[in-house]
């Protein structure tokens, strides 16, 4: 059995864009079969049409399987994680920019999608239950994501915290083409 890995981008983004072709090329070079969909309507994401796509792409999963999420492609993950049967784990996953309790938004951008992922309720222990191992990577300079995003990964789903210094929202807009702690991350939650 093959360690596969998933990358899920977020909000308004691509698989081809920022450091996820960096990461998928790193990865494969250590032996992984790396998966990075393009999720559907990304200008406008919801739970009702990205959880299916994970769950279309990634089929069984097993303690093989393994997560790299940016944004809003961490709220899909442990959506997607929650929607799992009891008995089936996966390898771990890796966070970056996750939020599960705040976003800062202007007041000209979209409310009403952040409003529908973070007032969708979660099963955090459940989710956890599916989920052995973690590591969320956070900016201290995040103009969306606060800093206090870390609490509920860190006290719940017991991730391991790491904060990187002035990567803003880890995007390829703002100058991040590659990302050495999300594939650190990964290569410690898989060994």
């Amino acid at each position: 059995m093959h360690k596969r890995v998933f990358i899920i981008h977020g909000w308004d983004g691509t698989p081809v864009h920022g450091w996820f072709p960096w990461l998928k090329n790193k990865l494969e070079k250590q032996g992984f079969e790396v998966i990075a969909p393009q999720m559907p309507e990304a200008s406008a994401p919801r739970i009702y049409n990205w959880v299916p796509k994970l769950s279309e792409v990634v089929g069984v999963a097993d303690e093989q399987t393994y997560f790299v999420g940016h944004s809003m492609g961490c709220q899909t993950i442990v959506r997607y994680l929650e929607t799992l049967p009891a008995n089936v784990n996966v390898g771990g996953a890796v966070f970056v920019a996750g939020f599960l309790s705040k976003l800062t938004l202007d007041e000209n951008e979209d409310h009403e999608t952040a409003n529908h992922w973070l007032n969708a309720p979660l099963d955090l222990i459940k989710i956890k239950s599916h989920l052995p191992k973690s590591i969320a990577i956070f900016s201290d300079d995040d103009p969306y994501v606060p800093m206090d995003n870390q609490n509920v990964f860190r006290d719940v789903l017991g991730s391991e915290i790491i904060i990187e210094h002035e990567k803003k929202h880890f995007s390829g807009d703002e100058g991040t083409i590659e990302l050495p702690a999300a594939l650190n991350a990964l290569l410690k939650i898989s060994s």
